[in-house]
């Protein structure tokens, strides 16, 4: 049985589709973008866009009763992997290498909003 998560402490999704969803106990989080929670892009460049989505996907996954500390696997979408550095800059913050989760990072040619970074993230509950 999947369980629907949804928070107005972040921004609701843009799309038919949910900010996470629990099946048994994982948690799978959709991709978060750089909103804020009234849903407007933020200000800045990649280091601004990338604090804005970690701090969305830290909401959503606490709104599911997880927190950063449980996410076991990240998948970072980049405009650009020139970012990259600066990305991960910002993402050391969030998760410490020592305890940090499965990574993947890509660079796809465009993300919703015309984002510099999406990131989504599988957590345990």
């Amino acid at each position: 049985m999947k369980r629907i998560i949804k928070t107005d402490k972040a921004a609701l999704p843009v799309g038919p589709y949910n900010q996470a969803v629990v099946v048994g106990q994982l948690m799978y989080t959709a991709g978060q973008i750089p909103l804020d929670k009234a849903g407007n892009m933020v200000a800045g460049g990649i280091k601004e866009q990338t604090k804005q989505v970690l701090e969305n996907v830290r909401t959503v996954i606490e709104a599911g009763g997880s927190s950063l500390d449980k996410v076991v696997k990240a998948t970072v979408f980049l405009k650009d992997l020139g970012d990259f550095a600066a990305m991960n800059e910002v993402y050391s913050q969030y998760f410490k290498a020592d305890t940090a989760p499965a990574r993947s990072t890509l660079q796809v040619s465009r993300i919703p909003k015309d984002s510099l970074v999406e990131i989504e993230v599988v957590a345990e509950c």
